[in-house]
């Protein structure tokens, strides 16, 4: 009975430390929560109050969504342009990272090297030469453009890479020998035993792209193009004495995230407990 303490009591310490560091990381949350069906007199009151007294959710929320800058408009452009960006970018880096690791051509770990010496460069570094080419070909001012953008990832090329090598060559050979050209066997053998690390890196992509500021700063004029980040910026500009509509576009804004992690947080641990037992 005394081993069995001595065994647990450690596991049961740490479980109940790791369970107030969470609440303590989950606090800021709830505030903001909280504060977003406040009405604006309390939002301040002191000692602060987690539950509302007067209860005003339906008022903010109706005016962040349908007021002067209605939210519905600006999280149809950013679920628009981050769903299609992190389609796009998932088949493009992860048809290269198959073409990386399992083709073999003449001066291929060199253009494997080219393609990641792009990635020290910063993207601020481009951001003009990006700006003056997208104004003369017609995409400023677009969500294709914006799209375009995040379409090829660097990054994304060489995590996936990383997990193509792990597939081990006797499948590719035996399907060749079948007759199965490389996109066959990239979209039947390969994409499949890679899935879970293709579907960390489209949630990781969805994140990015859904948080991206810059570029729609950049490269978006008009407001019926605007998303999410920027719509944010602009609104909290405008109604920066009321902080419960403030907080209520915040929890709007963040509500699609932490539902695409609680979703795929199966396959993000999948990919990273795949990318530990081939690493």
């Amino acid at each position: 009975m005394q081993k069995r303490i001595s065994i647990h009591g450690p596991k049961l310490g740490l479980t109940v430390v790791m369970l107030a560091v969470s609440i303590l990381f989950l606090l800021p949350f709830f505030w903001m929560l909280m504060t977003s069906f406040k009405i604006e007199k309390d939002v301040f009151v002191y000692p602060i109050e987690w539950i509302p007294r007067q209860w005003n959710a339906i008022a903010n929320y109706k005016e962040v969504w349908f007021g002067q800058y209605p939210f519905y408009l600006y999280y149809w452009n950013s679920i628009k342009v981050s769903l299609i960006t992190t389609l796009i970018s998932c088949f493009v880096s992860s048809l290269a990272a198959y073409g990386f690791s399992k083709i073999r051509f003449a001066a291929g770990q060199w253009l494997f090297l080219i393609v990641l010496a792009t990635y020290m460069i910063p993207g601020q570094a481009i951001l003009v030469p990006q700006f003056i080419l997208y104004r003369n070909i017609g995409l400023f001012d677009s969500h294709l453009g914006l799209i375009l953008i995040g379409s090829f990832s660097v990054l994304g090329t060489f995590m996936l890479r990383q997990f193509f090598m792990g597939v081990h060559q006797d499948f590719i050979e035996s399907a060749k020998i079948d007759g199965a050209g490389h996109f066959r066997i990239f979209r039947s053998i390969g994409l499949p035993l890679v899935k879970p690390a293709v579907a960390t890196y489209a949630i990781l992509r969805f994140i990015w792209t859904w948080n991206d500021y810059q570029n729609p700063l950049i490269f978006l004029r008009t407001d019926k193009w605007f998303t999410l980040p920027l719509a944010m910026q602009k609104f909290t500009s405008m109604s920066g004495e009321f902080y419960s509509l403030q907080m209520a576009g915040a929890v709007s804004a963040i509500f699609p995230l932490l539902l695409i992690f609680i979703v795929g947080q199966k396959s993000v641990i999948q990919g990273i407990a795949l990318g530990g037992v081939k690493g």
